[in-house]
């Protein structure tokens, strides 16, 4: 039947390909990839020829049209990414949402995921997990993440550059305390290696030597750790607006230390203020 397949494939060790995925890849009409490069390395490697057909970020809705019409006309098209499962930090969700759209087939054949791999291997509690991509790089970006992550109890993953991974674990050590952490990188390859430890340990080692290879960082956020240490908003108002500082100054600064949103913290001392008066 016509349809569009999303194959995962090997993170790194090209044995982790699955055989569905290398029937898929072998019976399909075309690959549309993300780098016809690195599929072509693939291919070449289990002895398969096929149309390549380049589909990455900034085309993408430009192709998910092609593979439309294709499946339309009765094709079966394959797509995978780099590396890993299509649609997680990779294209692939704008092709879904085309197939959707046109009331078109498609399924996903599973394989290598360096998120499940790094859940599990990272040694933290896996159950339950949230995933964020890459971690921001402006920091303006990075605040509203990191409170965000104040309010979690469980582990959080993130992919990384290796040029990034100090920067990264500094704000994350800056933003939410020394907790439990791991990084992982070139996970299913030869040198694959896991280190485990406090934020802090883990930044001081990456101080001045970038590790190498592609990097998953996890952390185990401790929510309600944070909120053992964390003010009553209304008594933190009480002695800010006490102490001199204006409604709007002292609801900033009780938002950022209690980890509630700004307009939250302005009500609040609104109220006081009033009861005050």
């Amino acid at each position: 039947m016509p349809m569009l397949l999303l194959c995962a494939t090997p993170i790194g060790n090209l044995g982790d390909l699955t055989p569905r995925v290398r029937e898929a890849l072998t019976t399909c009409d075309a690959v549309y990839c993300e780098d016809t490069r690195r599929t072509l390395t693939l291919l070449n490697h289990i002895g398969i020829k096929k149309q390549l057909v380049s589909c990455y970020r900034e085309n993408e809705r430009q192709r998910a049209q092609e593979v439309v019409s294709r499946i339309q006309a009765g094709e079966t098209i394959v797509y995978v990414s780099d590396a890993g499962m299509p649609g997680v930090s990779d294209p692939g969700e704008v092709l879904i949402a085309a197939c959707i759209e046109h009331n078109l087939p498609y399924s996903v054949l599973p394989g290598a995921s360096a998120v499940l791999m790094a859940a599990v291997m990272s040694g933290l509690s896996a159950m339950p997990f949230s995933f964020f991509g890459f971690f921001p790089r402006e920091k303006k970006a990075q605040k509203p993440l990191l409170e965000q992550l104040k309010r979690l109890d469980h582990t959080v993953i993130f992919y990384e550059s290796p040029n990034r991974v100090h920067a990264t674990l500094t704000a994350l050590l800056e933003g939410l305390g020394d907790l439990d952490a791991a990084l992982l990188r070139e996970l299913t390859k030869m040198h694959e290696e896991t280190v485990r430890g406090k934020l802090s340990e883990l930044a001081a080692r990456y101080a001045e030597n970038d590790p190498r290879g592609e990097c998953v960082i996890c952390v185990y956020c401790r929510a309600t750790a944070q909120a053992e240490n964390t003010p009553d908003l209304e008594s933190l108002l009480k002695n800010l607006l006490s102490s001199g500082l204006s409604v709007r100054d002292a609801a900033a600064e009780a938002a950022t230390i209690c980890g509630v949103p700004k307009k939250e913290a302005y009500a609040k001392a609104l109220e006081i203020q009033s009861s005050l008066s």
